[in-house]
């Protein structure tokens, strides 16, 4: 056994060594006395790994599994990188291309670590997670009873997803509650489709896009396609609880709204993470001139960050909603030859303006907090009994004709504005400035 073992060390070390001899040729070989002592800390450390893999072996109460030892010593050395860095395995990189495509098993949650805390960015649209009421900045402690404090997201998404009809259970913190509560979940196949669109009324129409995966620009591009042979004249784009997604996806939607100029760029420490991305006007951007709100919140990051920054930054949009979650970092998924892939940050994305997303997240320009407006019967008789107008007094002329409502709402419309206080700010924003413009208008005849 211990032959078997000491082979399998050596194996190791000689692929190390071709790992090793692999990245110093990413460094300048000219002798540089820095770059051979790093060379030389980091043929210590294989040193100090191999050994700590024979004790194992030997000591261990148990017969290790080599595979499994493996797998964990990658992923805990990628993962204390940051959040986002990861090692997958071939089965985890496979589920990782299956949600990038739009369709993957699982309860519809969007996770990161925060203080060691599994937290949710935002549930997604239409899944288990979204109809039970999970919302954006809720703590998952326990899944299945089992303790998820210091959880690594891989280990975290392996319990939280299985078989559609299989039963999870999550213990979830809220700040507005006493206690942790035990939310049990039915697993089903999560489909994004990351379009939503609405006709409000008075010309003005909403889309929400709910994810950046590979179909986000084309479905946006339909969208507005139809929305203009309506006769839309100004637009809500919600980009709240938009965890994001791809970076082309995102540079093309953006591309729709902006004629021309710069949409994001990157800085990283190797010069191939240095990129700058422009509009193209790949499609005709010139009939999407019209007033936007773009909604933005603490769970839209990533993608649509890039989105809502370009369009604050050239001016194409007003910003409405609470700070965004911050995720302005970039990252590239490298395979391997087992099928496996290693997810490593390798930049920040910079608005065009310059700012830097990371951890500061964008700003909207009209700060507009998610609240709940409701009338009770006591209010509404209060009001009654306090207001007064002419056809309250006695004798009065009588009205010659109607007094017209100027709002023509869809039903669809009116149940989105009366169910979500920002959307029903930012569809009387548009509606303002859409009276201001015919104001305008009428003036110059």
């Amino acid at each position: 056994m211990k032959k078997k073992w000491i082979i399998f060390v050596v194996l190791y070390l000689i692929l190390a060594g071709v790992f090793v001899i692999g990245k110093w040729n990413l460094f300048d070989l000219s002798g540089d006395t820095s770059t051979s002592n790093e060379n030389q800390k980091v043929v210590k450390y294989l040193d100090i790994f191999s050994e700590v893999l024979e004790k194992v072996e030997k000591y261990y109460v148990e017969k290790p599994d080599p595979k499994k030892l493996f797998e964990s010593a990658l992923k805990g050395m990628v993962s204390s990188l940051d959040p986002h860095s990861a090692y997958l395995t071939p089965e985890e990189f496979k589920e990782m291309n299956i949600e990038t495509r739009g369709e993957f098993g699982g309860i519809g949650i969007v996770i990161t670590i925060k203080n060691g805390i599994l937290t949710i960015v935002s549930p997604i649209e239409d899944t288990p997670a979204w109809r039970a009421g999970i919302k954006g900045g809720d703590q998952i402690i326990k899944i299945n009873g089992k303790n998820a404090i210091n959880m690594s997201l891989d280990d975290a998404v392996k319990l939280l997803r299985g078989k559609p009809g299989t039963k999870v259970t999550i213990t979830v913190r809220r700040k507005e509650w006493n206690r942790p509560k035990d939310i049990t979940l039915v697993r089903a196949i999560i489909k994004i489709i990351p379009t939503k669109g609405k006709e409000i009324g008075d010309g003005i129409y909403y889309l929400r896009i709910t994810s950046f995966n590979e179909k986000a620009s084309e479905f946006t591009h339909k969208e507005l396609e139809e929305f203009l042979k309506k006769g839309m004249k100004a637009l809500i784009l919600d980009l709240r609880d938009n965890p994001g997604g791809l970076l082309d996806e995102a540079i093309n939607v953006a591309d729709m709204f902006i004629q021309k100029g710069l949409i994001v760029y990157t800085k990283g420490r190797a010069p191939n993470s240095n990129e700058k991305y422009y509009a193209t006007s790949y499609h005709d951007v010139d009939k999407y001139k019209y007033p936007m709100v773009v909604l933005v919140n603490d769970g839209s990051a990533s993608a649509s960050e890039i989105v809502a920054g370009a369009l604050q930054d050239h001016k194409r949009a007003v910003l409405m909603g609470t700070r965004t979650f911050g995720k302005g970092s970039v990252q590239i998924m490298i395979p391997l030859e087992d099928g496996s892939a290693v997810k490593i940050t390798t930049a920040r994305y910079y608005t065009p303006k310059g700012r830097c997303i990371q951890a500061l997240g964008i700003q909207p320009d009209i700060t507009v907090y998610p609240l709940q407006v409701t009338e009770t019967e006591e209010s509404i008789t209060e009001k009654e009994r306090q207001q007064i107008h002419e056809a309250d007094l006695k004798g009065h002329l009588k009205a010659i004709q109607r007094v017209k409502v100027n709002e023509h709402l869809t039903q669809k419309g009116r149940e989105l504005i009366d169910t979500d206080y920002q959307v029903r700010s930012a569809y009387n924003l548009l509606k303002g400035v859409l009276l201001m413009e015919n104001f305008t208008a009428n003036g110059k005849k």
